[in-house]
């Protein structure tokens, strides 16, 4: 299966990973008109450590963690990809304590996100790889 992978040497912690994955997730025909003046939700999250910067995003684990840990039972995994159904989510996050890699986030409504590769809002490659203007984020098989 398909994952994002990140190679920390390219990233230039520009963001626009975050501001593609927010703005698909909103929808819009237009980035700017989406996200003018908005707080964004992005399900993709740029962290720098000792001069470091790289994007974190979930590892759509086989076995994943938060999918065990979560006490209303809203993470699924359908075709390798772990999604959370926001319908049955209580916002209890239990799933972002349990992440090791803190790929989970509180949304906008308060319940929880991450990231799904984009199947339901993209166009078969995920809106932060290629929005990334340095290759830093890829989606490859590995």
């Amino acid at each position: 299966m398909k994952r994002i992978f990140v190679n920390e040497k390219w990233c230039l912690g520009c963001r626009l990973c975050e501001y593609n994955c927010a703005f698909a997730n909103k929808g819009g025909a237009n980035m700017y008109l989406a996200l003018k003046n908005a707080v964004i939700h992005p399900n993709i999250k740029v962290e720098e450590k000792d001069g470091i910067t790289y994007a974190v995003s979930c590892r759509h684990c086989s076995d994943p963690i938060c999918k065990k840990s979560c006490i209303a039972g809203a993470i699924k995994i359908e075709n390798g990809v772990v999604e959370i159904d926001k319908s049955k989510c209580v916002g209890c996050y239990t799933c972002v304590l349990v992440c090791p890699y803190g790929a989970l986030s509180i949304g906008e409504n308060g319940v929880m996100q991450k990231c799904e590769l984009c199947i339901t809002n993209g166009n078969g490659t995920p809106a932060c790889v290629s929005g990334c203007p340095n290759n830093a984020i890829v989606f490859e098989e590995r």
